[in-house]
């Protein structure tokens, strides 16, 4: 994989996120988690590029989202549909993940932790954090649908430190 500018994209990101998702990376070479997400967004906040994750309380990758500075964002080609399945459907506390979807762990300089079948990895450092609230939402009919359980998902913003592509 090489640097490119996370500018010089040509990806739908529309489609990117909600059609092909992701898997969220967070840890370090001795530990991390990953999980299949198809919640977010790519933008331009505060003079960078960012990316907005979400991340509910109870998934595993919410611990290693916490305690760390650095997170990737992975996208595939198709053949790989049937690994981010199996990323979104199991949880990192009782499968080993890597290990079940056949992904081979890769790491940027920084040692954040992506995937060597990933076509495109975004690497992020967290800027800003906060969990949803009901209070929030101008359309009720968002968080009755969504969140039954109030399970409301952290935020994070994350500045796109590295944009890698193959």
């Amino acid at each position: 994989m090489h640097a490119v500018s996370p500018e010089t994209l040509k990806d739908n990101v529309f489609k990117l996120i909600s059609q092909d998702w992701m898997l969220i990376t967070a840890g370090d070479r001795t530990k991390f988690n990953t999980m299949t997400a198809n919640w977010a967004g790519l933008g331009y906040l505060w003079y960078q590029p960012v990316s907005f994750s979400f991340v509910r309380p109870q998934r595993y990758t919410f611990e290693f989202m916490e305690k760390s500075a650095l997170y990737t964002l992975s996208f595939f080609p198709e053949q790989y549909r049937e690994a981010l399945s199996l990323c979104g459907s199991q949880s990192g506390r009782d499968v080993d993940k890597v290990k079940a979807s056949g992904l081979t762990p890769a790491f940027t300089e920084s040692g954040t932790p992506y995937f060597a079948e990933a076509r495109l990895v975004l690497e992020c450092r967290k800027l800003y954090a906060r969990f949803l609230e009901a209070p929030g939402f101008l359309d009720p009919t968002i968080p009755a649908d969504a969140y039954p359980d109030k399970d409301f998902h952290r935020l994070y913003i994350g500045g796109i430190v590295q944009c890698l592509v193959e």
